[in-house]
């Protein structure tokens, strides 16, 4: 990763420098900031590991409980932990535990090894007494994501520059222009014709060419809604993490507003739109993964998040499957697209790895929602995805 290697050039650091100080200064922790920036592989090393923690759905750091999975059933643990979480706390390579886990030497090391390990992010204050993730801690956790997806995308150049709001490709059409260059939705063809025949054309000329001129659209609202249901768990729920972060910033920077929305069976967490970033991203980098999916009800509350006045609003979906919760979850899940809808609400959906009813419905809800289907198969493009909608909302 560039901003994490010493060894990269000053030069190379210097966009994300300068986008990260727009919003550094926010955090509780500036020191955290700092070391993350600078390159503190032990600090980058732990902010890493809270967030592999949370995206596992792991409740606690219990060196007990830790070590008798280990060495109860590794295959299960390993589901459990995963790799990373593995190699910071038991301190050894995932795969030699898995070979060495049955030998009796190595099973007190690997206690001694995991008491040590904890103890040490207790000291640092990044979990508590009981093992609980602190409020540090998930600020680390919250830096190092936001670092690590500012390095992905500046060098890409997905954010770091102004995008120019064209309200005058969906706002409202208030005037006649001279043709250039816009969308030939807008071409205003009865009037091209009646100058064309007004100065005895033959045939329409491009200087005969007239077009809707219309009027911006202004501030968005945009909220993302990302479904934390127990499929989501693992890589699917940190890639969607990131993209929220992502869009949080890219929008924030444009002086929009974003909201959020974490649903599984219910809506688990939800912040109205707004332009405080450190919220969003601590927020985002708290959601745990588990229970069934409820899209019906995470769009009613979209609909009440949403501020009133005539704004474009606009509801970002993220989610891997069909709605499982209520009597008849699809017909309901529509109800509340339609429901958006008819409140100037406009729906877009980034579906992970669909089925075939999963796609079936999700053009169904966009089709309401006037918005776009995008179809993941590929998890690290879903931050480019969410972004590529928030610029067809803006226009």
């Amino acid at each position: 990763m560039v901003a994490f290697d010493k060894q990269q050039q000053l030069s190379s650091l210097e966009p994300i420098y300068e986008l990260l100080g727009k919003v550094g200064s926010s955090f509780a922790d500036k020191k955290l900031m700092h070391s993350v920036l600078e390159g503190d592989k032990d600090k980058i090393e732990d902010g890493k590991l809270i967030s592999e923690s949370i995206n596992q759905g792991i409740g606690s750091f219990t060196p007990e409980l830790i070590f008798e999975n280990l060495v109860k059933d590794y295959s299960i643990a390993h589901k459990i932990y995963g790799e990373a979480i593995i190699r910071r706390i038991a301190g050894y390579d995932p795969r030699y535990v898995e070979k060495n886990i049955n030998i009796p030497e190595f099973r007190r090391e690997l206690k001694a090894e995991i008491y040590k390990n904890i103890e040490d992010l207790q000291k640092k204050g990044i979990i508590d007494e009981q093992g609980q993730v602190t409020e540090k801690g998930i600020e680390l956790a919250s830096i190092t994501m936001y670092v690590e997806e500012l390095d992905h995308l500046v060098p890409k150049g997905f954010v770091g520059t102004k995008t120019k709001k064209a309200g005058d490709v969906y706002g409202d059409k208030v005037e006649l222009t001279e043709y250039k260059k816009q969308p030939y939705r807008d071409i205003a063809t009865k009037s091209s014709v009646e100058l064309a025949i007004k100065r005895a054309h033959t045939a329409i000329q491009p200087r005969d060419l007239r077009a809707f001129k219309r009027k911006s659209k202004g501030q968005i609202s945009i909220v993302y809604a990302l479904d934390a249901s127990g499929s989501m768990k693992g890589k699917k729920i940190e890639q969607c993490k990131k993209a929220g972060i992502a869009l949080a910033y890219k929008a924030i920077d444009e002086r929009d507003n974003v909201g959020l929305i974490v649903f599984g069976d219910k809506v688990k967490e939800e912040i109205s739109p707004t332009k405080d970033f450190v919220k969003l991203i601590k927020t985002i980098t708290s959601i745990k993964a588990n229970n069934q999916t409820n899209i019906a009800e995470t769009i009613q509350h979209a609909i009440i998040l949403f501020p009133k006045k005539r704004i474009t609003k606009h509801l970002i979906l993220i989610t891997d499957a069909l709605p499982t919760v209520g009597h008849d979850p699809e017909k309901s899940t529509l109800e509340a697209a339609s429901l958006a809808r008819a409140s100037n609400i406009t729906i877009s959906l980034v579906g992970i790895k669909l089925d075939e009813k999963g796609e079936s419905l999700a053009k169904k809800i966009v089709a309401i929602g006037e918005g776009r289907l995008y179809k993941v198969r590929d998890l690290e493009k879903i931050d480019k995805l969410v972004l590529e909608d928030y610029y067809e909302a803006v226009g």
